[in-house]
């Protein structure tokens, strides 16, 4: 019987994935209702090639009786279809498949993208990513269509100037978030020169309003059976913020399944 030659780990060539990506996950260790999520974003190694590069957030949706009710992702793009390569998006899939509808955006799209706005980012620069609802009173950019919807809306923030742009809104069957990871998906060669972006400072808020920040991520990354790098790496850094970095084409020194801690203790 043919069988197929051990070649190794897969570390040069393109992901073999479904959809062309290599990914890699954190997701945070919270399971309870919550009404917003915010995460700091930096781009700390800006990809050098025309392949699509997506950092995002994804919030995770349930509705008033804790069925699930569809995802969506807020993030950075390196895309060589927008201005400078840099965009940034907001979109999502109902529970059950198909993609969640949203309002117009304040933003243009150069690739005519409804998820996807132009959005010029830096590297080494902070940009805080965040969902919310859109609260009793406050008017959404387009009214949800009728039938339980409510407006979500995400919004990317400069930190250094403190200028917050809101993206859009997405129409969501849904009362809460349950759920949220952090997430690089990789259109990329395996070996294309490294990239590398931290995430810091993961705060939600509950129904209630108080204030709580996960302590603690599990790391996932996308197999080699399933099409995925095996040169990808998260890892706990403390500079030029505390947080946890995700990179390409590293040496892998934090195993599949690991559990980091957001904040290292300097002491130790």
């Amino acid at each position: 019987m043919f069988r197929r030659r051990n070649r190794g780990p897969r570390r040069t060539g393109f992901p073999t994935s479904s959809n062309g990506a290599s990914s890699l996950h954190l997701r945070w260790d919270l399971d309870r209702a919550l009404e917003a999520a915010a995460v700091t974003l930096t781009v700390t190694e800006v990809p050098s090639v025309d392949r699509l590069y997506f950092w995002a957030m994804q919030t995770d949706f349930t509705d008033a009786l804790g069925n699930k009710a569809g995802g969506a992702h807020v993030g950075l793009q390196w895309h060589p279809a927008y201005p400078g390569h840099t965009a940034v998006n907001w979109g999502g899939y109902r529970h059950g498949g198909g993609e969640l509808t949203g309002s117009g955006s304040p933003l243009a799209s150069a690739a005519g993208n409804p998820n996807t706005r132009d959005y010029r980012w830096e590297p080494l620069r902070a940009y805080r990513l965040g969902v919310r609802p859109v609260r009793p009173g406050e008017p959404p950019l387009d009214p949800p269509p009728p039938g339980h919807m409510q407006a979500w809306r995400a919004s990317v923030t400069d930190v250094e100037s403190g200028v917050e742009t809101v993206i859009r809104d997405l129409h969501v069957p849904a009362t809460s978030i349950r759920g949220v990871t952090v997430w690089s998906e990789v259109f990329a060669r395996c070996d294309d020169p490294p990239s590398s972006v931290l995430w810091s400072d993961p705060t939600t808020t509950t129904p209630a309003g108080e204030t709580i920040s996960p302590t603690r991520a599990q790391v996932n990354y996308q197999s080699e059976r399933d099409g995925g790098c095996a040169n990808t790496d998260s890892h706990p850094v403390d500079d030029p913020f505390p947080g946890i970095a995700q990179s390409t084409n590293t040496e892998r020194g934090t195993p599949q399944g690991s559990v980091i801690a957001w904040h290292r203790d300097p002491t130790r």
